[in-house]
């Protein structure tokens, strides 16, 4: 039986109104957060305040939604299901001419599930699709995680029947050679356009923070923070009186070259960088000492210290940022769009942009200021590679200047060389 009501809130499940198997939540009570957090959680996205909407590529979100409301109910939240919803719940169906017969309704659902949490992955960048061929039966694609354990692999099938094909490649160059080998002149890079039902729940899912919910009006216009004349210079004169591990060269006197102690990680300086487009900082990271290039960033001459000095010091201490740069933004109320070509998120009054481009590989990862990219203030263009606790590292400084988006002062080094106060402080180096 469920328990006993003992939580000020109330949760009102109903089937969509126009998608024919989405699930809404409507939420109230003064403790209206609590099951607002639980069904985040189990990957309800919120549209609104207090309104939720649980959309799957399987058609399984009566099945999902039940499973929801018993948890709901077994932590003493009230749940009211509609008469709809319930016959929804209820109803015994399978695919049409599902092409593994053998499976039970339980195992069909396992399968789906998989297959949701790959499309999932794909949608939040964790996930990057590289290739993709039709196999003259059905959609076949070559990714890599870049998040948690890094894995390179290949799919095989669309929506609800995509699956792994249970073969996991040391790299991503074996991933690909392995994908062109198999499928030859099918093969079309980046991923492959979304089906029907991924763009129909896509769209459902792009009600986040509608400008027409007064409780997300969309914030007056805000100029993005960028870095003042002569503030990188001054950075570069007290990243070098503070932070031992790096050490300076300049073979030329336009270039200043950091060198970390580990010659795993490099950071050049151009003094002659002026103008807006122009690239004054070139970072990268190395597999070894003597290893292949893993990742590198290029970023333009007016773009916050914070942001520059995050990337450094990502590179000399353990990660500090926790979770997925998404959820980072989410959280902070930036407005997230999607289409097959890239995904973004920007902070509300459009002062900073934070872009997922899975097709390209020079600039995978994209932080601008403003919502303009050819007109933006700064950019900082990450290649492929580059790991998820940086993007959320990045993710972090980003939510911080856009809540307190007024420039610093130019850093000075002083006696006790200390770095900006707006600066993220240092940690402890890698061992």
């Amino acid at each position: 039986m469920p328990a006993t009501p003992s939580v000020d809130a109330h949760v009102l499940l109903d089937t969509h109104d126009t998608h024919p198997s989405a699930v809404t939540a409507v939420l109230s009570g003064a403790q209206a957060y609590l099951p607002r957090l639980a069904l985040e959680a189990a990957n309800w996205a919120v549209i609104a305040k207090n309104r939720l909407v649980l959309a799957r590529i399987d058609h399984e979100e009566p099945y999902w939604a039940e499973r929801a409301a018993q948890r709901l109910e077994a932590d003493g939240i009230t749940v009211e299901i509609t008469d709809r919803l319930r016959e929804a719940m209820a109803k015994d169906w399978t695919w049409a001419n599902y092409p593994m017969p053998w499976c039970s309704r339980q195992e069909i659902r396992e399968v789906s599930d998989a297959a949701q949490r790959i499309h999932d992955d794909i949608a939040e960048g964790r996930l990057i699709i590289h290739l993709h061929a039709d196999d003259g039966h059905t959609t076949v694609a070559a990714g890599s995680y870049v998040t948690g354990v890094h894995r390179h692999v290949h799919l095989h099938g669309e929506n609800h029947l995509r699956q792994e094909t249970g073969i996991v490649f040391g790299t991503e160059a074996e991933a690909v050679a392995e994908f062109h080998r198999l499928y030859s002149v099918a093969v079309r890079p980046g991923p492959a356009p979304l089906t029907d039902l991924e763009q129909a729940v896509r769209r459902l899912l792009a009600g986040k923070f509608p400008a027409t919910t007064a409780d997300h009006a969309p914030a007056p216009s805000v100029e993005p923070p960028v870095a003042e004349p002569g503030e990188h210079e001054a950075f570069l004169q007290t990243l070098f009186a503070q932070e031992r591990r790096w050490e300076r060269y300049r073979p030329f006197d336009e270039t200043t070259i950091a060198s970390h102690e580990s010659l795993t990680a490099r950071a050049e300086f151009d003094h002659e960088a002026r103008h807006r487009t122009d690239v004054a900082w070139t970072i990268a990271e190395y597999h070894g000492p003597v290893g292949e290039r893993l990742w590198h960033a290029a970023i333009t001459v007016a773009t916050p210290i914070a942001l520059i000095h995050t990337i450094l010091q990502h590179l000399d201490a353990p990660p500090l940022a926790a979770g997925e740069a998404h959820d980072i933004l989410r959280e902070a109320g930036w407005h997230p769009a999607s289409n097959p070509a890239r995904t973004t998120w920007t902070a509300a009054g459009g002062a900073i942009t934070f872009e997922h481009t899975p097709h390209s590989t020079a600039d995978r990862w994209t932080l601008y200021g403003g919502e303009d990219l050819d007109n933006s203030a700064w950019t900082i263009r990450i290649s492929a590679g580059a790991g998820g606790d940086l993007l959320a590292e990045l993710a972090s400084t980003a939510t911080v200047l856009v809540a307190a988006p007024t420039p610093t002062p130019a850093p000075q080094p002083t006696p006790a060389h200390r770095l900006p106060a707006s600066v993220p402080q240092p940690r402890a180096p890698r061992r």
